[in-house]
């Protein structure tokens, strides 16, 4: 699994990777020391697990994955432990308080394994107001416009980001997350129900209840896709 590690310490960073080689299976394609670097280096190497640190000049490592598209696996390392709640409310899959145990570090890579076995695990970084989130694209069950902002629905959140749906659906996999208008966007894994309604539309129940009425050309799409 390819790994960065992002530290404004030196010593910090050389003591982690001293401490990576008892792990056969991380591999180690670079390390940053600011904010700025780290978002550079992320879009170059694609890595599987950024070890991050928090407090750095310039961008924390919060502000790092807010400006990430693709977010890959993060396990938070930081001399400061007031930041672990933050930490995993963000489903961050481990967060490391320096110095870092040997034993805390093997318990994090055995996390990383696990994850890493299971498809599916794209993530994005979400952030509204104080708080934010790390979650899974599949969890994601419906996006919604509200002109340049797109408001998403996942578990009980409903937060809203400065990205406009269009922009959104850019990147997203059609297969599973499927424009049904001009203003949502639906997870096919998450429908519950679809009716027809007038004029060849259909109405689309998530679970959860909350319906969504899908545009007649739309419709017709989504027939061809599910052979419906």
């Amino acid at each position: 699994m390819k790994a960065l590690i992002i530290d404004d310490e030196r010593i910090a960073r050389l003591e982690l990777r001293r401490l990576l080689t008892a792990h056969a299976e991380i591999e180690i394609v670079g390390e940053a020391h600011t904010g700025e670097v780290a978002f550079d280096l992320i879009a170059q190497c694609g890595p599987d697990v950024v070890f991050l640190d928090v407090r750095m000049p310039g961008m924390t490592g919060f502000e790092v994955l807010e400006r990430l598209d693709d977010v890959p696996q993060v396990i938070f390392t930081t001399a400061y432990d007031e930041y672990a709640l933050k930490a995993f409310e963000v489903s961050a899959l481990d967060y490391l308080v320096k110095p870092v145990v040997p034993s805390r570090l093997g318990a994090a890579v055995a996390k990383l394994r696990a994850r890493a076995s299971r498809p599916g695990r794209e993530q994005v970084f979400v952030k509204e107001g104080e708080r934010c989130w790390l979650l899974l694209v599949a969890d994601i069950f419906l996006l919604e416009s509200e002109r340049n902002y797109t408001r998403l629905h996942f578990a009980e959140e409903r937060p809203m980001i400065p990205r406009s749906l269009a922009a959104l659906e850019e990147r997203l996999d059609p297969a599973v997350l499927f424009r049904a208008g001009r203003g949502h966007i639906l997870n096919l894994k998450w429908v519950d129900r679809v009716e027809p309604d007038i004029g060849g539309t259909l109405l689309i129940t998530m679970r959860g209840g909350i319906t969504v009425e899908m545009s007649r050309r739309q419709s017709v799409r989504f027939r061809e896709a599910l052979s419906l």
